[in-house]
């Protein structure tokens, strides 16, 4: 049962993109440190310093709870006060009203005790430090940084005017400020620094998403340009016969058979170029697939190893394989969450083995789609195979491998 756990917990990791793992890293470490700084500062510290008196034990008890309230009611908000940071979502009405609201509770406990000589005076200030942390985290995401910090500075001199007057200690009273200011000041910056990494972040994620979209469609562009210039002339050429043969033929002339017999060949050679562009029969020339796949790739912020042995290889080979890697490159932009792209060419026994292999392969890189079938189908005229799947059974990298007999023609 731990063990099925586990691997839910390491599917459920590796499913996420880097800046989703990088946000619930932080999520999670603000939900401890809120956790960890009352359990240190209150409730290991509280028992020690209370007094052996019913009130005081009966004070200490709910302060004690409104504490772990406060935690818990924290960790519910952090996530919604960190869309709002992000410009996900709009703050709710209210957020802040049941935070401030156990605040206040706890400080009065926190005052009492200190006003009925309940609880030393270092249980007091720590109690005081534990917890205000866990009320700034989350206002500290919500207001402007100046707000936050003019607003604290009035609460700092405040509560510890009120708490000094409670416990006549002008130690204390500085204690108790230093103590309240370094909280807010810590929550400030442990929150506000998280986020705005976050927001770094997401903006260079969203950056990656276009260049890969920039990337397919300057495929579809380029896609495009071939089957304009395959049809735009012989178009021209078809219209411009019809139309003269329409006209022979309301003269009469004989020779209106002879510019169908012409319009009927530029179609059928248009048929056959169409389809060449289509299955991808022109040539390709592998050297500019690889530079080019290693420039769009590193646009995208994947970093990618070419080593590659183009010399001597066959025209019809190098075409075959400039396609795979025009392929595979698509495929490592539009599936999965790469980092890293190794591209190997080299001749083995007599054959040009490619290998596209690359990490962060949440889904097979599209290994069931059309895309690589039309691959197999180009590769298959020339004697080649191909084979793509997930190394070693894993989830993280996935390799595609492709193999041309040097000797191959086209059949």
């Amino acid at each position: 049962m731990v063990g099925r756990i586990r691997r839910w917990q390491q599917r459920h990791w590796r499913e996420r993109s880097k800046a989703e793992r990088v946000e619930l890293y932080t999520v999670v470490t603000w939900h401890c440190t809120v956790w960890f700084i009352m359990c240190c500062w209150l409730l290991l510290q509280l028992p020690a310093g209370l007094a052996h008196r019913p009130v005081a034990l009966a004070l200490g008890t709910l302060l004690a709870l409104t504490a772990v309230a406060q935690c818990a009611l924290a960790n519910r908000l952090t996530r919604t006060a960190l869309d709002h940071y992000l410009g996900r979502s709009a703050l709710p009405a209210g957020m802040h009203r049941a935070p401030a609201a156990l605040l206040g509770l706890a400080l009065a406990l926190i005052v009492a005790l200190a006003g009925l000589d309940a609880a030393s005076a270092p249980a007091v200030r720590l109690a005081i430090g534990g917890v205000v942390l866990s009320f700034a985290l989350l206002y500290g995401l919500t207001v402007p940084a100046r707000v936050f910090l003019r607003r604290a500075a009035v609460f700092t001199v405040l509560l510890a005017a009120v708490v000094g007057l409670a416990d006549r200690n002008g130690f204390g009273l500085l204690a108790t400020a230093a103590i309240t200011a370094f909280q807010a000041v810590f929550a400030l910056l442990a929150g506000r620094c998280g986020a705005w990494t976050l927001s770094v972040l997401w903006e260079a994620e969203r950056a990656r998403e276009v260049e890969a979209r920039l990337a397919v469609a300057e495929e579809r562009l380029r896609f495009g340009r071939d089957l304009h210039d395959v049809l735009g002339r012989n178009l021209s050429v078809i219209s411009l016969k019809s139309e003269l043969a329409v006209q022979l033929a309301r003269r009469g002339r004989p020779e209106a058979v002879e510019q169908m017999i012409e319009v009927q060949r530029i179609a059928q050679e248009s048929q056959r170029e169409v389809r060449a562009v289509v299955r991808g029969y022109r040539e390709a020339d592998l050297g500019a697939e690889l530079a080019g796949a290693q420039g769009v790739l590193a646009a995208a912020g994947i970093d990618c190893e070419v080593r590659a042995e183009t010399g001597g290889l066959p025209a019809e080979v190098q075409s075959a394989l400039g396609w795979v890697v025009r392929e595979a490159t698509t495929n490592v932009l539009r599936h999965g969450n790469a980092g890293r792209c190794q591209v190997g060419l080299a001749v083995l026994e007599g054959r040009a083995v490619l290998t596209v292999e690359n990490d962060g392969a949440v889904t097979p890189g599209g290994g069931g789609g059309s895309g690589l079938a039309g691959l197999r189908e180009r590769l298959a005229a020339v004697g080649g195979t191909l084979e793509a799947g997930l190394v070693d059974g894993g989830r993280d990298r996935f390799r595609l491998v492709a193999e041309v007999p040097l000797t191959a023609t086209r059949a």
